[in-house]
């Protein structure tokens, strides 16, 4: 089982402590944050479209085509009625040379067996606690 940690900094700004790695998640200034990294929501966003690239990258270098210069594109858009969520997410997969014929459709179903994009098409269960702090006699 993975693990991360998320820790309040300021304000807005947490920090996620992953493997070694840290990501500082924040908002934006006109959302009262000090923008110093991206939304929880971006971040989500993000790992969609990386999950992605990934995927894209593996397929490219399995058929023997470059992947020097791959990028992945994603815009997303929130619901207008709640609960509040995304509910639009476009992703657009540029590979560095046009691919030869046949290879755009699995390229296509590459990236959409990415772990990210099958998790969010069967939601994994979340389960919550709420953790009272230790008192200290």
């Amino acid at each position: 089982m993975s693990k991360m940690t998320v820790i309040h900094r300021e304000n807005d700004a947490f920090a996620v402590l992953t493997r070694g790695h840290v990501i500082h998640v924040d908002q934006p200034y006109f959302a009262g944050g000090t923008d110093a990294g991206p939304t929880p929501v971006e971040l989500f966003v993000a790992s969609l479209a990386a999950c992605a690239a990934h995927y894209a990258r593996r397929y490219l270098v399995r058929h023997g085509l470059p992947a020097e210069g791959l990028e992945v594109t994603a815009d997303f858009a929130m619901s207008a009625s709640g609960p509040a969520r995304v509910s639009r997410i476009g992703l657009r997969v540029h590979p560095p040379i046009p691919l030869p014929a046949g290879k755009t459709e699995g390229l296509r179903r590459a990236v959409e067996a990415c772990t990210v994009h099958n998790s969010i098409l069967d939601a994994p269960r979340i389960g919550l606690e709420i953790e009272s702090p230790v008192k200290v006699a």
